[in-house]
């Protein structure tokens, strides 16, 4: 091979290698490669930091949807100081919000320090009692904080399924009331036929009808009745003493 050849050579190879490291200095995060992430993240000043935000709806949910939903988000401080979020809203609709245990919360407070996940079991929640979206789509969703920070994030919008990641993140369905238990067949009202009374029974408040006089049986001596003498029979006087 020629000297000039070889020249060429080196060049050329140094060339890709200059393109090479130019790319690796580049770096490869998404707002490098001008890749979006599948869910959407906002930053507030320099402490606050909001990731994958996402709008949860019921179960078996698809196309164009109106109904509640829950605002799902992991909420990170690396301030000193507490945060303080007061309100998010999807689209005009605002959220709710409850503890773990489920009782109402007027505001979520991130720890200095620390984070807070919204969603999800164990973990406090924001549902939003009506909200228009598309399953699949983005909804725009607002984030404000007592100190007067506020974001707008386009949070993708996922329906809770078994085969999802997001199975259990949805909005609780509304329980289903009781029936009414049926009343059980009424009492008759009517008055029960009063019993007959039996043979010789006296019924109350009927008038007692005598019965007929008995017929004395032969040699019996009937009260008041005068008494035959015995046929025969000599009466004995007994005369009175002499003096």
């Amino acid at each position: 091979m020629s000297r000039s050849l070889r020249r060429g050579s080196i060049a050329a190879i140094a060339a890709i290698a200059i393109a090479s490291l130019s790319s690796c200095a580049a770096g490869t995060t998404p707002d490098t490669l001008q890749v979006k992430p599948d869910n959407a993240a906002a930053t507030l000043g320099t402490t606050l930091r909001l990731n994958n935000i996402v709008l949860v709806t019921g179960v078996g949910t698809s196309g164009d949807y109106t109904g509640p939903a829950n605002v799902v988000v992991n909420i990170s401080n690396t301030a000193s100081t507490p945060a303080e979020l007061q309100s998010i809203t999807v689209g005009n609709a605002a959220a709710t919000f409850a503890d773990a245990a489920g009782a109402p919360q007027s505001s979520i407070i991130v720890p200095a320090g620390g984070s807070v996940v919204l969603g999800g079991q164990g973990n406090p929640s924001a549902t939003v009692s009506s909200a228009a979206v598309h399953i699949g789509g983005f909804a725009t969703t607002t984030f404000a904080f007592k100190d007067g920070q506020k974001v707008d994030a386009q949070a993708s919008v996922s329906p809770d399924s078994d085969k999802g990641l997001y199975k259990g993140f949805g909005p609780t369905p509304a329980a289903t009331p009781t029936p009414a238990a049926m009343p059980t067949k009424a009492a008759s009202t009517a008055a029960t036929a009063p019993a007959t009374p039996s043979a010789g029974a006296t019924v109350p408040g009927a008038p007692v009808t005598p019965s007929a006089a008995a017929t004395p049986s032969t040699g019996a001596t009937v009260a008041g009745t005068p008494v035959a003498p015995v046929a025969g029979a000599t009466a004995t006087a007994t005369a009175p003493a002499a003096h």
